[in-house]
């Protein structure tokens, strides 16, 4: 879905996501906002995320079924290229996480899957903007987010922060030479 009717129906689509009947925990996860969000911008065909989030067929369904019940999404389905690096990128996402929620695990298995897009994380994840990236590594990995004090591009600062800890000192994130912002993530640091 591109063109003028795209956003339109996104945040259709997202009002129907926050209003379907979710019960139990899931009702008062904080991570359902944003987890709609991520929903209603893979089904408007934004991002780089498969159709199951990067999860597995079962656990995408339960997501769906679980924070939205009812809601008959078609989901953009699409192959993701496998990096080397997920495992090492989703460790250093869970050695941070808040645990104050179940669906962090959730959460840093589609960050680390869309770390490997071509785009801004944000974009990847198919966020509406770069301020539900930031409140979603607030809410689930605040010692990650407490630690970009540069306020430095998401998949930019989470790199760093794995070659840092691997003990890498050039350590570009996939793709960032083929993007249209390359010189404002890797210019001079402000």
């Amino acid at each position: 879905m591109n063109g003028p009717d795209r956003l339109p129906a996104r945040a259709l689509l997202l009002a129907e996501l926050l209003a379907s009947p979710a019960s139990g925990p899931a009702a008062r996860d904080p991570n359902r906002p944003l987890l709609a969000s991520l929903v209603a911008g893979q089904a408007a065909g934004d991002g780089c995320l498969p159709g199951d989030f990067g999860l597995g067929a079962a656990a995408g369904r339960h997501l769906l079924a679980t924070y939205f019940p009812g809601c008959d999404i078609a989901l953009t389905q699409r192959e993701v290229e496998a990096i080397p690096e997920w495992e090492d990128i989703q460790k250093l996402l869970l050695d941070h996480r808040a645990v104050q929620s179940p669906s962090e695990l959730l959460i840093a298995n589609i960050v680390a899957t869309a770390c490997a897009g071509r785009d801004h994380l944000w974009q990847d994840i198919g966020f509406a903007n770069r301020d539900e990236l930031t409140k979603l590594m607030w809410v689930n990995f605040p010692g990650l987010a407490r630690a970009n004090t540069g306020d430095m591009k998401w998949k930019k600062f989470i790199y760093r922060q794995f070659c840092s800890r691997e003990g890498i000192y050039v350590c570009p994130a996939p793709s960032c030479g083929v993007c249209k912002d390359y010189a404002l993530c890797f210019g001079p640091e402000s």
